[in-house]
């Protein structure tokens, strides 16, 4: 007997509008409801980072809140290879430039869904993830692999609130050394600026490229001195003006004020010269 169209479909991949593959997704094997994954190829022209290759980063969305980047490597790695695995509250650039902090440091995570960008070390994982069957689900907990939940999590996050003093030292140390490992790369970047920048014996001053404060040579001071004594005086003048235009309002003002006395008084010696005449 043949198989129905239907199932056959089901063994297919499913692409919706954005191409997005889905992937449907259950907590275990035995859980009869069943989440939806949305997957694509990450490819955005603004991105320069070097740790999301275009070639190899896959862009994932409605990243449940109990998937760890753990559980969401084992989930991925029956497509190839993990190189790492990236979660966010929602999608952007990443902030791997700036120094990667210690769990202990780090601000508590929302429990919320998430997108995630996961790279492979090899660029046909991304086509294998794009066409996995709509009808086979990927499964979170499994007896290779078991993710705690109720209690058993609870306890677990309550003992990960408890850290050994010994343990934290470390991480302190590990990142101070990197921290003024990185200043000293960062003074000595900026003396290497300073020297190629000094002036030679003509008096000429070699300009670079960058956003550092530079040496400047006395003519230039004495140029900014006199742009700031220029602002200043503008600004002076401009206060007399102010001034000046205050008093002529005030005169002004006066004026009107005596024109009005004086047509009150005519008004008046008017009405009293009036007379009364019935013909």
């Amino acid at each position: 007997m043949a198989p129905s169209r239907r199932k056959h479909a089901n063994t297919k991949a499913c692409v919706i509008p954005g191409g997005f593959t889905v992937l449907p997704l259950k907590f275990n094997s035995d859980a009869k409801f069943e989440h939806k994954l949305f997957v694509k190829e990450h490819k955005v022209r603004s991105e320069t980072s070097s740790h999301r290759p275009l070639d190899r980063t896959l862009f994932v969305l409605n990243i449940p809140p109990y998937c760890s980047e753990d559980v969401v490597k084992e989930l991925f790695s029956q497509f190839g290879p993990v190189e790492s695995v990236e979660l966010s509250d929602h999608p952007g650039s990443s902030h791997q430039s700036e120094p990667k902090l210690s769990r202990f440091f780090k601000p508590a995570e929302k429990r919320c869904f998430k997108v995630g960008y996961i790279v492979f070390k090899k660029p046909s994982s991304i086509a294998a993830a794009k066409s996995h069957p709509y009808n086979v689900h990927l499964v979170v907990c499994s007896t290779q692999h078991t993710v705690k939940t109720g209690v058993q999590k609870w306890i677990q996050e309550y003992k990960d609130i408890f850290v050994q003093p010994e343990k934290l030292q470390n991480v302190v140390d590990e990142f101070m050394k990197n921290f003024d490992k990185m200043k000293e790369e960062e003074e000595e970047r900026l003396k290497l600026e300073v020297e190629q920048q000094k002036e030679d014996e003509e008096g000429w001053v070699k300009v670079s490229r960058g956003h550092k404060a530079r040496p400047h040579s006395e003519a230039a001071n004495k140029k900014a001195l006199q742009k700031e004594m220029g602002k200043k005086k503008r600004k002076e003048l401009l206060n007399f003006y102010s001034w000046q235009h205050k008093n002529t309002q005030k005169e002004h003002i006066a004026e009107l004020r005596k024109k009005f006395e004086e047509d009150k008084q005519r008004i008046a010696i008017l009405r009293a010269q009036r007379k009364f005449r019935p013909y």
